[in-house]
């Protein structure tokens, strides 16, 4: 049984008991992507620059290279 089926069923059950309609199946998925976007979005503002994935990306290859020996490690900074 797919989603519109089962919500015509439960209508049907809704209005021999004299309840109130289900809601339509995907009624909040529109608002539900604009929460996590808005979500992300925060996320994005609210996170040090050095803890975004390019971040991320360049420290870890710096630190393979530097453990495989490639490079000399660059001092630390802060953080």
């Amino acid at each position: 049984m797919n989603a519109s089926q089962q919500h015509l069923l439960d209508t049907y059950r809704a209005a021999q008991r004299g309840e109130a309609a289900p809601i339509l199946p995907g009624a909040g998925t529109v608002s539900t992507a604009r929460e996590i976007q808005g979500w992300l979005r925060f996320r994005t503002v609210v996170t040090a620059p050095t803890d975004r994935l390019p971040g991320r990306v360049a420290r870890a290859v710096r630190r393979s290279a530097a453990a495989l020996g490639l490079v000399q490690e660059a001092p630390a900074r802060c953080r």
